[in-house]
């Protein structure tokens, strides 16, 4: 592990930040099984930024954590725990699967959040309101989560090739 200056810190700090506050902003949209959690667009910054895998999932503990206290997060401190393991290995995936590319393009890096969203969240959704069919749960619920992730790493892919061209992260 690399060794931690300020302003990684920092970065990091407002990448969690930003991802709370997005998350929080746009409650209605942010949790359930149809979702599309915008802030889940910085999940894909660990192809450019190592250190946002840090921020990526303490940004999703505090959402998940401060929406359960709020009411708006309607599977409670559960998802602070599931949901938040899920960003992170798809962060730390990300990251790790980076210059695995087809003709360029880091199809593997950016379906991360996709595949750990569908079957993290997919079972923590089914465990709640599937009890009778977890596996049949696990697939419809895991469907709709992975759609609007989907949605939020498209608009990632475009934010990280946005953030590239700066010297943000160097």
């Amino acid at each position: 592990m690399k060794k931690v200056n300020l302003d990684s810190f920092a970065k990091t700090a407002m990448i969690a930040a930003i991802y709370t506050v997005v998350s929080l902003a746009l409650a209605p949209f942010s949790f359930g099984n149809i979702q599309v959690r915008m802030a889940e667009a910085l999940t894909i910054l660990p192809l450019i930024y190592e250190p946002s895998i840090w921020g990526v999932t303490l940004g999703c503990f505090l959402t998940n954590l401060i929406g359960a206290a709020m009411g708006v997060n309607p599977t409670g401190m559960l998802d602070a725990v599931v949901g938040t393991l899920a960003t992170f290995l798809a962060a730390w995936c990300t990251y790790r699967l980076r210059n695995h590319t087809i003709k360029g393009f880091p199809l593997w890096s950016i379906l991360m959040p996709v595949i750990f969203n569908f079957f993290f969240v997919g079972a923590e959704l089914s465990a709640l309101y599937f009890q009778g069919n977890f596996v049949l749960g696990l697939l419809i619920m895991g469907a709709e989560v992975a759609v609007g992730e989907l949605i939020a790493v498209i608009l990632g892919w475009l934010l990280v090739k946005a953030l590239s061209r700066t010297k943000i992260f160097e």
